[in-house]
């Protein structure tokens, strides 16, 4: 069976914590797969809010989600502490690729929980259509010109 394999970039340049709540268990006792795209969504937020950015304000643009690749790697349990980086990569005249590393930290040591990433769409809400990523985003959140 194929399997997704994501290869995470070296650099993160953007962290934040947050835990994980009660309500983000399932039947398991454990973060479920759609708690872990809300804590992608947290992340993400918080990471165009350090940049002066919404998802719904990018320079004047609104942002859509095209796609997601979530590869998990270990449990999260209620009360756990998530270290949430964030970093874009591959820009395109009209997107990027954010990457997200979710971590926490066990016995010591500090422990992948899930490895993601999601394909952003630049999008003019007024007039429904796709738009150019605008030079600015690209300068602030271009690890390698940032």
């Amino acid at each position: 069976m194929a399997r997704i394999k994501l290869d995470l970039p070296s650099h993160f340049p953007f962290t934040t914590r947050f835990p994980v709540r009660i309500t983000d268990l399932n039947y398991g006792g454990h973060a479920g797969n759609d708690a872990i795209l809300s804590m992608i969504h947290e992340a993400r937020v918080r990471f165009l809010q350090h940049y002066g950015y919404s998802e719904l304000n990018l320079e004047g643009l609104g942002l859509i989600m095209s796609d997601v690749a979530i590869q998990f790697r270990a449990e999260l349990f209620y009360g756990e502490e998530i270290i949430a980086s964030v970093t874009a990569t591959e820009f395109s005249p009209t997107g990027f690729e954010l990457y997200y590393r979710l971590e926490k930290e066990k016995e010591g040591k500090t422990v992948l929980a899930v490895a993601a990433k999601t394909g952003m769409i630049c999008f003019d809400y007024s007039q429904k259509k796709i738009a150019p990523l605008p030079q600015a985003v690209l300068q602030k959140l271009n690890p390698v010109t940032g």
